[in-house]
């Protein structure tokens, strides 16, 4: 038992992370350094899309808007490009926000001081924002990509806002090849399984239905409650929510989950009910 203790929290353990790509290959790092045996399987893809005039001139009335809101890392990158083949320098006087840490630390690279809610990084945790409560003939833009999630453009306008959506990219299942699926799910049967939205555990589950691995068995982590019950619905009996979205609170929640079994003999870990955001 005592060389149990010595080993990494995670030895041994086999981890599937299926997100884009190169978020996917850098999380598989994290887990490999906390002892674990990582693989990535991305089954969504992000691909840029293409300016329009009309989001040019968006772009160039930047300085019209009093807030500007990126709802992930990826959009946040890929407004800030746009915003610099524009504008040599960042518009004075815009509020900038960051639906969770990680997509703030990215407008905070830029040399940007976002916004970002203390506990959570959910839209519901943005729409919480006091200097989001009071928004009448006020203006804002909202990075992101062309479809998904509407409640921050309609919640912003029901508390008066004029809202604009820029959509950067397009989001798309991925189609890894058979022998990619066959090796990451039949021969690695992970242990536990990496789902960031609800979008890729839909397109998991379909890659995932002809499986010899009961992948409904694996440890599933999942964003948010939304997304656990979603899972939970669809058969997986051991879902847990993220406590953040960076690479280390990943980890350390799955790390978290298996610490009561440190002192045991090896046994599945107990069903972990879906944690409130």
């Amino acid at each position: 038992m005592g060389t149990r203790r010595n080993n990494p929290p995670l030895a041994n353990m086999r981890v599937l992370i299926c997100r884009p790509e190169p978020e996917a290959s850098r999380l598989a790092g994290a887990f490999r350094s906390a002892g674990a045996h990582s693989r990535t399987l991305p089954v969504m893809e992000r691909v840029p899309l293409p300016e329009t005039p009309e989001q040019r001139q968006t772009l160039l009335d930047l300085d019209l808007y009093q807030h500007v809101i990126a709802v992930s890392p990826y959009a946040a990158r890929q407004l800030l490009e746009r915003i610099d083949t524009w504008w040599p320098q960042f518009p004075t006087g815009i509020h900038w926000y960051g639906v969770g840490a990680s997509t703030a630390a990215v407008l905070e690279k830029a040399g940007l001081t976002p916004e970002h809610p203390a506990d959570g990084f959910t839209s519901e945790a943005l729409l919480a924002l006091p200097s989001l409560q009071q928004l009448e003939h006020e203006k804002v833009l909202l990075a992101r990509g062309d479809h998904g999630r509407e409640l921050i453009r309609e919640t912003l306008t029901q508390r008066g806002a004029s809202v604009t959506v820029l959509p950067l990219y397009h989001r798309q299942p991925a189609t890894p090849s058979r022998a990619d699926r066959m090796d990451n799910l039949d021969q690695f049967q992970p242990d536990v399984i990496i789902v960031l939205s609800g979008e890729t555990l839909n397109n998991f589950i379909a890659l995932s239905n002809n499986s010899s691995h009961n992948c409904r068995k694996s440890l599933l982590l999942v964003p948010t409650e939304r997304v656990a019950r979603q899972a939970l619905d669809a058969g997986f009996t051991r879902v847990i929510c993220a406590s953040g979205m960076a690479d280390e609170d990943i980890v350390n929640r799955v790390i978290g989950c298996y610490a009561a079994d440190q002192t045991r003999e090896d046994q599945p870990a107990p069903p972990d009910r879906p944690d409130s955001q």
